[in-house]
């Protein structure tokens, strides 16, 4: 880990989805005992750093196996089963961990967005040339979407539920509201949620009026006219539409943190917003069941309360209190967070699993089965880490 640290350079680090490459420090090594007091020049946002790379860490963990060893039957009633539980999405009505990452993953873009955008404006392009590139990142994440859809299912299907899909569309409409003033972006942001709740409980189409019954609401239905629906999880695509205030009010936060209040005024407004969030969320959920699977209102308001929750604290711990040991190894992961994605995403750790099981297996003999599998899982979640460190260390950014 030592030499990983030291090799803290900065000549063309790029850490996104939403953003270009920016300068973290000085062009020189940094020793790993430097990290702490290192001075962060003004645009450079280490909780971010490490907020997306932490969330990109766990999303490629989902697919060691890992978090379904947790919850193997033979450990139900135990604390580790307990946790495990919280690393799979509520089944309808109720919040868990693992239905925060997504949120997560929206609201960092949006962070990112008014960084992102002020780097390019100082290497001289113009607003055409940005949006040029918005549009085309917008469709490459629409199109990267769908194609993962169709490999999953080894034809052509319709299907736009997944996380890139839905990026593709909150990614484009924060950017371009961004320029407005902040109450005129919370309003569009409170407009989207509202519209959508107000859709759903409106809806009379037989079959389909039930707004909050999996598979027979308003979602479904708009799926079914374009043949993308996914009935098995209850996952709809209209979620792009609510979920873009998640990508708005992390816009709204990052235009917050570039600007030139203080650091406790900063974290004072992002723990009072997530504070409101989360308690008019849970307080909503008697009327309007906390869903995740179909974005209703009160699921997004109580998971952007966490989601800027989740930001302050990393704020606070980070960049006010120089907390940064734990900064790289998460980072470094956030360096190249569309390839890594993509490459768990269509078999890339099934493939890491085949080399190392007959290997792991072995060694791993005398334990339980269960043991057995849980430790292949953990090295192949460190060779994903691995191959981002190796990227990094090559400089090879994959960016869209």
């Amino acid at each position: 880990m030592k030499s990983v640290l030291e090799d803290f350079r900065t000549q063309s680090l790029l850490f996104r989805l939403g953003e270009p490459t920016l300068v973290l420090f000085s062009n020189q090594a940094i020793e790993v005992n430097s990290i702490q007091s290192q001075q962060i020049p003004k645009g450079r946002l280490l909780s971010l750093d490490f907020f997306r790379g932490l969330t990109m860490f766990l999303l490629i963990a989902e697919f060691t196996t890992l978090f379904n060893q947790m919850t193997d039957p033979s450990l139900e009633g135990t604390w580790l089963y307990a946790v495990g539980t919280q690393f799979h999405h509520h089944p309808w009505n109720g919040l868990r961990f693992w239905d925060l990452i997504q949120p997560f993953f929206m609201f960092i873009v949006g962070v990112a967005i008014p960084f992102s955008v002020a780097n390019r404006e100082k290497k001289g392009q113009s607003r055409i040339e940005i949006i040029a590139h918005v549009l085309q990142r917008s469709f490459l994440l629409l199109l990267l979407g769908w194609g993962l859809y169709c490999i999953s299912a080894g034809q052509i299907v319709f299907r736009f539920q997944n996380v890139l899909a839905q990026l593709a569309v909150t990614y484009l409409i924060a950017y371009l509201i961004m320029r407005k003033a902040a109450r005129v972006q919370l309003l569009i942001s409170f407009l989207l949620i509202i519209a959508t709740e107000a859709i759903y409980r409106s809806f009379n189409v037989t079959g389909f009026e039930q707004p909050f019954v999996a598979n027979q609401n308003f979602g479904t239905w708009f799926d079914l006219q374009y043949g993308g629906e996914d009935l098995n999880g209850s996952w709809v695509s209209f979620n792009a539409i609510p979920t873009t205030a998640h990508t708005i009010w992390g816009v709204l936060a990052g235009q917050l943190l570039r600007s030139e209040r203080s650091n406790d005024q900063k974290l004072k407004i992002l723990l009072i917003a997530g504070i409101i969030g989360v308690i008019i969320g849970y307080a909503l959920d008697p009327v309007t069941p906390i869903i995740k699977r179909i974005c209703t209102s009160s699921f997004i308001l109580v998971s952007g309360g966490w989601t800027i929750l989740a930001l302050a604290l990393c704020y606070w711990l980070i960049d006010i209190k120089g907390k940064r040991r734990a900064v790289l190894f998460f980072a470094i992961v956030g360096m190249n967070p569309l390839f890594i994605y993509l490459f768990a995403h269509v078999g890339g750790a099934d493939f890491l699993r085949t080399i190392v099981w007959p290997f792991g297996a072995s060694l791993m003999s005398w334990s339980t089965q269960l043991v057995m599998e849980s430790m292949v899982s953990l090295i192949v979640l460190f060779l994903l880490w691995y191959i981002c460190y190796w990227l990094y260390r090559k400089r090879i950014f994959i960016k869209i």
